[in-house]
């Protein structure tokens, strides 16, 4: 029988537009931390689609998405970022990620003005405002958010947020 997590509702927010970009960034966040959690190995690596997708490389790619966003980290191979590495286990790749996450809330703390560009060192491009960066990072982690859904069932059954 497949394991049924409780879903969780989306969040109750502040009513300022930075509140609620937060407030949803956070649930997803969680929700791909959540999908990852628990899933064994070496399920968790298998390639579950033609693509090569796999739920722990789908979270230390969000990973490195957190951290180029954010921290202005540069990647050089965003296709390399969707394999964790082999002697990394979920509990680390998840440390990375939730790792990543606080970083970037960090930055965000700071950032009071949704207008103005993010304040990341990457010499020679200009950063995203604030807004955009926080739609688009929704957008990412909502993305793949789906597919750790689907990717989590198809390794043992657990459903849910």
């Amino acid at each position: 029988m497949p394991r049924r997590r409780t879903d969780t509702p989306p969040p109750r927010t502040g009513r300022g537009e930075a509140d609620v970009l937060r407030g949803f960034l956070d649930y997803l966040r969680t929700s791909v931390a959540a999908k990852v959690a628990g899933a064994p190995e070496p399920r968790v690596r298998e390639a579950a689609v033609p693509s090569g997708t796999n739920l722990l490389g789908l979270v230390n790619h969000l990973a490195f998405v957190e951290r180029a966003m954010f921290l202005g980290e540069e990647v050089a191979d965003w296709q390399a970022t969707f394999r964790a590495a082999p002697a990394a286990s979920v509990a680390d790749v998840l440390a990375r990620y939730e790792e990543a996450v606080e970083r970037a809330n960090e930055v965000l703390d700071g950032c009071a003005d949704l207008d103005a560009p993010l304040p990341r060192p990457r010499p020679g491009r200009p950063a995203p405002s604030v807004r955009w960066a926080l739609a688009h990072m929704i957008e990412e982690t909502g993305r793949h958010a789906g597919h750790a859904d689907i990717l989590r069932e198809l390794i043992d059954g657990a459903t849910g947020r």
